[in-house]
């Protein structure tokens, strides 16, 4: 009896007992930021090209890597609190865009005129454009999650192939107005204005980029055939939060 008692309670702390997690890529992502901001650094303190696309090229493959292996390792184990930590995470970010916004929203406020000398003329129908792709890839994603909901491996799989694709246009055609505006002269450090611009709006495609890191990492076991739903509902989720800061990167930035 007392045997029987003693490998139960073995059984329940092998089953049930606390252990340790752990993972290398949250090192990597750490160090991957840690590289970015030495790249700022190097371009703005120190006024070293070399050195600044050196770290920021080596900050990018770590960011990317930790996002991408992380997101793979964390797969297959259900969603367990990863939904609502993804909440906490997104308010968080939050946090970050309201500091960039209240510094726009300060220089604004506060000059004698707006915009400032040497602003050009930055046509708004680009950003509309962008808004209706992204919206639409907000619309996608959702439909990703409804199919991979029913059992539908390979429909979610084609919807999360064109959010991606809607993504990534977005991604290209931000690129593509940065580098008509950097070849007529607008550059981070012209005016305030064009260091709130390339500051917010860089800062939000950063995130777009983490969202395609996601969506990628997921895409293995979608191939497969046994993608997870809790992975894709959270990664659904912060797709949106992106979707709807771009509200206000766009209305702030293009129309105010």
């Amino acid at each position: 009896m007392s045997h029987d008692v003693s490998a139960a309670h073995a059984h329940h702390d092998e089953h049930h007992g606390g252990h340790w997690e752990w993972s290398v890529y949250p090192f990597l992502a750490s160090m991957g930021i840690f590289a970015l901001a030495v790249a700022f650094s190097f371009h703005f303190v120190y006024h070293s090209g070399l050195l600044a696309a050196i770290s920021l090229g080596i900050g990018v493959v770590l960011v990317l890597a930790g996002i991408v292996g992380w997101t793979a390792e964390a797969m297959g184990h259900g969603e367990g609190l990863s939904y609502g930590a993804m909440g906490w995470f997104i308010l968080a970010e939050a946090m970050i865009f309201v500091s960039f916004f209240a510094m726009y929203w300060f220089a604004r406020l506060n000059a004698a005129s707006w915009p400032p000398e040497n602003t050009p003329h930055i046509d708004t129908t680009l950003p509309l454009l962008m808004t209706g792709v992204l919206v639409a890839s907000s619309f996608t994603i959702h439909h990703a999650e409804a199919l991979l909901h029913d059992g539908n491996q390979a429909g979610a799989r084609t919807w999360v192939l064109i959010t991606v694709v809607l993504g990534a246009t977005f991604l290209g055609m931000s690129a593509w107005e940065w580098n008509h505006l950097i070849h007529g002269g607008f550059v981070p450090g012209t005016n305030i204005f064009s260091t709130a611009f390339f500051s917010i709006t860089g800062f939000h495609g950063g995130h777009v980029i983490v969202g395609l890191s996601i969506f990628l990492a997921g895409m293995p076991s979608l191939m497969r055939g046994d993608a997870d739903l809790g992975f894709l509902r959270t990664a659904g989720l912060y797709w949106h939060f992106v979707d709807i800061i771009w509200f206000f990167v766009v209305s702030q930035i293009y129309f105010w």
